[in-house]
């Protein structure tokens, strides 16, 4: 009887999943997410659907650390005017930037280096799964927004192609 209410409870799980992915593609959202009793679901287009059986909680927030921006990653003059201009790539997803594919490895793009359309530029890792930010354009990289290694929100400019 317990594997048969398991059956259900999972069809209705992905009854839930392929409703919100339907939601997603309606309105042209890349990301939703919901919480109900005890469980929380995010569907998000092109990267994760996982639901998670578990008590929702609150985090406290990380502490902020103070970081020196490297020499190759300077901050903008201006943030808000990087994360409107219309080469701004955004990410996609909460989670880590990593700028390069391993730790101590050359980073996959500089400030002025010339990308074409589907390169990788960095990683996101969210969940545990590094999700690839790949180039929707060609052209030069003129800022990079993103700290390797420090967190982003949804929607957060990355860096500027130009």
């Amino acid at each position: 009887m317990a594997q048969k209410n398991a059956g259900n409870s999972m069809q209705k799980e992905l009854e839930w999943i392929r409703a919100l992915a339907d939601v997603l593609t309606e309105t042209g959202l890349t990301e939703i997410e919901i919480e109900k009793d005890e469980i929380s679901l995010r569907v998000a287009r092109g990267g994760i659907a996982q639901a998670i059986s578990a008590p929702v909680t609150q985090a406290a927030p990380a502490p902020v650390q103070e970081q020196a921006p490297a020499p190759e990653t300077p901050a903008p003059s201006d943030a808000a005017n990087a994360a409107n201009h219309p080469g701004a790539v955004k990410s996609p997803m909460v989670g880590t930037a990593y700028m390069s594919p391993a730790p101590g490895a050359d980073p996959f793009v500089k400030i002025g280096d010339q990308v074409r359309e589907g390169q990788t530029l960095m990683i996101v890792e969210a969940m545990k799964t590094m999700n690839e930010i790949k180039a929707p354009k060609s052209g030069t990289v003129k800022e990079i927004l993103a700290t390797d290694a420090e967190p982003v929100e949804f929607g957060e400019a990355l860096l500027v192609i130009g």
